[in-house]
């Protein structure tokens, strides 16, 4: 069986899990990056809100092989989302309203984390809310809690005090945000994760390094809507409010607003993520400017897409001659 490959050796087809088999390429490769104060064994992450809240994905491959795990965003309360319909396949992408559903923060740290824990997996817990306040008491439930890697900080999210327009939109509400949960839990690496929906995305990301942010995930779902021409209606649950445009038709908007941040922020820190498919478009994306990758669509439809992944980028690697992945990293800049 080549690198890439699965194996049958656990539950889904006829009730048994195919794991991955680990890739050979990926002991000839150097694929350890640096993000922010962390040092990661490689580059690939799952994207918040497409790999669950645990570990469910342990089934098809060691969720301890990932660079981390990033778990769909909480807040301090358990919150229970969008009416049904919630997904809709749009084109080459897939809309979703499935409205930040989650158990809060407190039932996550006593029923999931310890499982995360227990696997191995470098966990990085997401967190949103509706008001500044709101994450900085997520901040402080979480400053004292063993077992994470790092908190993304989710500003992608409706401000309440702010006519509803999203933290992201705003540098000033983005920077705010930032220096609440860095307030609250200090010594915990803090990533801004952020909407591609505005016109100066490289402003805003200096706003959240400003805020604290030690690294920028770069980007969230763009905002989209589908409409039933039979019904008249939108497709979503959520009606009016539309829903997030994921999946390959997001990847160019993703690795545009890579580049133009590593353009303006040489310094930073930056984790792409939008539209990875293949080892090729994570590539794309260091190319552009990104030091990690997060994978998360592709994982709907193939549950082993971020372990695929990190091989195809250790072949790429070994096919191109490329002895660390590090070496890739901007190299689309000149």
């Amino acid at each position: 069986m080549s690198g890439g490959e699965v194996s049958d050796s656990g539950a889904a087809r006829g009730g048994r899990t195919r794991r991955v088999r680990r890739s050979d390429a990926r002991s000839r490769v150097d694929l350890a990056v640096t993000v922010g104060s962390l040092t990661l064994a490689n580059p690939v992450m799952t994207a918040s809100g497409t790999a669950g809240h645990g570990d469910e994905l342990e089934a098809y491959a060691p969720l301890s092989e990932l660079g981390a795990m990033v778990v769909k965003s909480l807040s301090v309360a358990p919150w229970p989302g969008n009416p049904a319909p919630r997904v809709h396949q749009a084109g080459a992408g897939m809309l979703n309203s499935v409205g930040l559903q989650g158990p809060g923060l407190e039932a996550w740290i006593r029923d999931d984390l310890p499982r995360l824990v227990a696997v191995g997996a470098r966990t990085v817990v997401s967190i949103w809310g509706q008001r500044v306040d709101d994450y900085a008491e997520a901040a402080a439930i979480l400053s004292d809690v063993d077992g994470l890697t790092a908190i993304e900080v989710n500003v992608s999210c409706p401000n309440l005090e702010d006519r509803r327009h999203m933290f992201a939109h705003s540098p000033e509400s983005t920077a705010a945000v930032l220096a609440a949960v860095s307030a609250g839990c200090p010594g915990i690496p803090l990533w801004a994760k952020l909407s591609p929906t505005v016109s100066d995305i490289a402003e805003v990301a200096g706003a959240a390094l400003d805020g604290g942010a030690e690294a920028v995930t770069l980007i969230n779902t763009a905002l989209g809507m589908a409409i039933d021409i039979e019904q008249r209606a939108p497709q979503l649950g959520s009606g009016r409010a539309g829903g997030g445009l994921s999946g390959p038709s997001i990847h160019p908007i993703a690795v545009r607003a890579v580049f133009d941040v590593r353009a303006h922020h040489p310094d930073a820190t930056i984790i792409g993520v939008g539209g990875v498919m293949s080892g090729a478009d994570a590539i794309e994306l260091v190319m552009a400017g990104a030091d990690a990758v997060q994978v998360g669509t592709a994982t709907f439809r193939d549950p082993r897409a971020p372990w695929r992944v990190l091989d195809e980028m250790a072949r790429w690697c070994v096919d191109h001659a490329v002895g660390s992945v590090r070496e890739l990293q901007g190299v689309a800049h000149g």
